[in-house]
């Protein structure tokens, strides 16, 4: 009894060590304007594990939204299963959720701080990046695509009260989001979803 109990608890733990704890996991970084938009567009994509809402791009430390965050963008950091989803997709989400072409901000947003930005975490993912951003310029050859590729940076993760806000504020959010003209202005330059 005790050697088939033992060679049981073997089996089991053979089989617990060939079995991966958990699916690889790669993050990408973009900044859109609202944080609280990003995060639920890329919520919603299959393949995506989490998004927090935060700041990068900035050198300053700690930034925070009701204290300073000069120099930072508002950003989103998405988790992802790249066997579930690809950067590239990734990239095809973000550029149909950002006005390319809005260099103050982005909708009711203005300011350094709503700028659209992609933050490449390595030199195949900028290529990708440059290649897309490529793509909706030669797609708007008239118009002047200023969405910025910058290099990664820390990701400070915001206070807490921001993170999955349209899920915890869903009224206020709908509000904010409809007044902002973002839906209205996304249908203006990509055409309706």
């Amino acid at each position: 009894m005790i050697k088939t109990f033992s060679t049981i608890v073997t089996l089991l733990s053979l089989l617990f060590l060939a079995t991966p704890s958990h699916a690889q996991t790669a993050t990408a970084t973009f900044a859109g304007g609202c944080f609280w938009c990003m995060e639920q567009v890329f919520e919603a994509q299959d393949g995506v594990k989490s998004v927090v809402s935060g700041f990068t791009g900035g050198t300053l430390q700690n930034p925070t939204y009701r204290g300073d965050h000069t120099g930072h963008y508002e950003a989103i950091e998405v988790s992802y299963n790249p066997e579930q989803v690809t950067y590239q997709a990734l990239l095809d989400l973000y550029w149909k959720n950002v006005d390319p072409f809005d260099d103050s901000g982005q909708f009711c947003d203005k300011g350094f701080s709503y700028r659209a930005a992609i933050f490449p975490g390595n030199e195949a993912e900028r290529a990708q990046a440059v290649a897309s951003k490529e793509a909706v310029q030669r797609r708007f050859a008239e118009q002047n695509v200023v969405t910025q590729i910058l290099d990664a940076n820390r990701f400070w993760p915001v206070e807490e009260y921001h993170q999955d806000y349209y899920l915890k504020n869903p009224l206020r959010y709908r509000y904010y989001k409809g007044r902002c003209g973002r839906t209205k202005r996304l249908e203006q330059v990509w055409g309706k979803k």
